[in-house]
């Protein structure tokens, strides 16, 4: 049996309002946008950072409901900083004969990392077909 890695969530394009080195490890993400991403603390996620094109795994933390914070803590300080844009990926392993979750959410927040707009990503199990739903 194999399996495969597949997105389960995602925060499109948030702002770094907080880098510290000196925290121990880890991503702090506003609840409102961590929770309809369908992250949960401690979750392993990915970020990429849109505005210098740095990558790194971490974990997420819950930051304070309605902050707008997203803080790089620890050694990831030094790849992204206040004001950069990144994105915030989560994944989950699927049985390899899955196709996995069908529908994965992505927050995209404003400019001041406030819930703008749900979008969903959505995979046909049978044909592979894939559309995104609410961009209009």
């Amino acid at each position: 049996m194999f399996v495969r890695k597949i997105l389960v969530g995602k925060i499109h394009r948030a702002t770094v309002t907080e880098a510290d080195v000196d925290y121990v490890g880890s991503i702090t993400i506003d609840l409102d946008l961590l929770e309809p991403a369908g992250f949960v603390p401690l979750q392993e996620v990915e970020v990429w950072d849109v505005t210098n094109g740095a990558r790194f795994t971490t974990y997420c933390l819950p930051g304070e409901r309605g902050s707008g914070k997203v803080c790089i803590n620890g050694a990831a300080a030094h790849l992204a900083h206040v004001g950069d844009k990144v994105i915030v990926a989560a994944y989950g392993w699927f049985d390899g004969d899955s196709r996995g979750p069908g529908t994965v959410p992505v927050v995209v927040p404003d400019a001041q990392n406030r819930l703008e707009r749900m979008v969903t990503y959505r995979v046909d199990p049978q044909t592979l077909a894939f559309q995104i739903e609410g961009l209009d």
